[in-house]
């Protein structure tokens, strides 16, 4: 585990600072330099462009790490060439669709907001270079590389909108500007991490078509249809809000998720490196590495997150206060529901990544694209009715039966399941604090409030969680440093 616990730390520590970043752009620059309806409308272009990225991918990121482990290494470098050109199959139709079709799809998505038409081109843009960063960054973390794709997975796009957004701010670029350099740096980060995936390991150029062929353009097909879906539920609801509501309520929502999405960040660090190693014991028919791998990501990630989300609601008011702009402060019901769901999500480990990496990853698929229907169903009764609580409420009850569902089908296949009764100590442990510290109120700055109640938390979490024996992993981290 020294590898996991190694590069998922750096992970951790990179996707720490990207969401410094990223809070900075959101709480800060966006409301004061951009402004709500300039917000939206990037939250918008980049959220359809991260609907297209999965069928512009055609899924082979995820068939890279699947499928690599099984190769001898005499045949990994054809197969690697394979892959890199398997997208541009259907980049090109769809990159002539785009252009001849550009009228038309820039004025259906711009009748509530006319603002959008001018800038449709963006989506596709973005969605190619995402595409395309996505393989190459697959290529370096089956070599088990994933520290340098990561920061710029998840620094640089948010470093990006920062530089941005000043220039902005000085008068250096306007809005048409801002979107140009935008995707020109979009463009920037899959040529560098092309030259690093190239580092690691140069492939042949070769013809050679590999030998499990139609396994692999199956597995990219259901990938592509499940990493559509799975987008769907992640973006659907700021693609939809702008057709209903103002694009301002975008901003606001987009706000509100990205609070929320706070507490993944230990998740995304851990699954950088999780992932391949789970399809590795897999491949290997390694069912006790497996079933270690399951649990010990369950508990940790349920903990961690449950820091995470009391973090983030016990100090969600204060936190508004700060912003001092209209509108925002609506999202605060957004923040609990989706971190809640997102909480969830964590609790079942490695479950998503146990699915689709073994010869059941049709189920996977099938769930996604009944949770995309879902969702999809769910903000059309409820964003006209309800606004950005609608959207947030219809994708919480969605994700948390769903997350159920998948653990279900683990241990049918599988004949595990990752909670135990410290899952319900811990669930106990979260609830009690987050109703202490939501009820608990300081008349003080905003700033001095955050600050405070994150020590009382933290303490408290922490505390309790080194008492009860909640984690081995944790007592071992407490241990090891207390020389005990």
């Amino acid at each position: 585990m020294n590898m996991i616990t190694i590069q998922s730390s750096k992970n951790l520590l990179s996707i720490m600072f990207a969401f410094f970043v990223g809070a900075v752009n959101t709480l800060i620059l966006y409301p004061h330099f951009f402004g709500a309806s300039n917000q939206g409308l990037v939250v918008f272009l980049l959220s359809s462009s991260n609907l297209l990225m999965p069928l512009i991918g055609f899924g082979v990121a995820q068939t890279v790490i699947k499928f690599h482990s099984g190769y001898a290494k005499s045949e990994q470098q054809n197969f690697l060439s394979f892959i890199v050109t398997v997208p541009l199959l259907v980049v090109l139709p769809f990159g002539f669709l785009a252009i001849y079709f550009h009228n038309i799809i820039a004025t259906f998505l711009s009748v509530e907001n006319p603002i959008i038409a001018d800038f449709t081109w963006v989506i596709f843009a973005v969605a190619f270079a995402t595409a395309y960063f996505e393989i190459f960054y697959a290529w370096a973390r089956v070599h088990f590389k994933s520290v340098i794709g990561n920061i710029f997975k998840e620094i640089y796009p948010r470093l990006t909108i920062f530089i941005l957004l000043i220039a902005y701010e000085l008068n250096i670029i306007d809005l048409h500007k801002f979107f140009i350099f935008l995707v020109a740096l979009y463009y920037l980060r899959m040529l560098v991490m092309m030259y690093i995936a190239f580092r690691i390991q140069l492939p042949k150029l070769s013809l050679k078509i590999p030998k499990n062929i139609s396994e692999l353009l199956r597995y990219s097909f259901y990938l592509v249809l499940a990493g559509s879906a799975g987008s769907m539920i992640i973006d659907i609801d700021k693609f939809m809000l702008p057709q209903y509501k103002a694009i301002a309520q975008t901003a606001f929502y987009s706000v509100g998720i990205f609070t929320a999405t706070l507490i993944e960040v230990p998740g995304r660090a851990l699954f950088q490196i999780l992932n391949p190693l789970v399809a590795k014991a897999i491949n290997n028919k390694n069912n006790s590495l497996l079933i270690k791998l399951y649990k010990d990501s369950s508990i940790n990630l349920f903990l961690l997150g449950g820091w995470f989300f009391l973090l983030v609601n016990g100090s969600i008011t204060a936190l508004f206060d700060l912003i001092q702009v209209d509108g925002y402060e609506t999202a605060t019901l957004v923040v609990l529901m989706i971190s809640f769901a997102k909480l969830v999500v964590m609790s079942s480990g490695a479950s998503n990544s146990i699915l689709i990496n073994s010869k059941h990853y049709r189920i996977s698929l099938a769930l996604t694209i009944f949770m995309a229907i879902f969702v999809y169903i769910g903000n059309r009764l409820s964003i006209p009715l309800y606004g950005i609580n609608g959207a947030a409420l219809s994708t919480l009850v969605v994700v948390v039966v769903f997350t159920y569902v998948r653990m279900a089908f683990v241990y049918r296949y599988f004949g595990v399941y990752p909670y135990d009764t410290s899952t319900l100590k811990s669930f106990v442990v979260i609830l009690l604090i987050f109703i202490a510290s939501s009820t608990l109120q300081l008349n003080v700055h905003p700033a001095a409030s955050i600050v405070l109640k994150s020590i009382f938390i933290t303490f408290i979490y922490g505390a309790l969680i080194t008492v009860l024996r909640l984690s081995d992993t944790v007592n071992g981290w407490v241990a090891k440093r207390t020389n005990r």
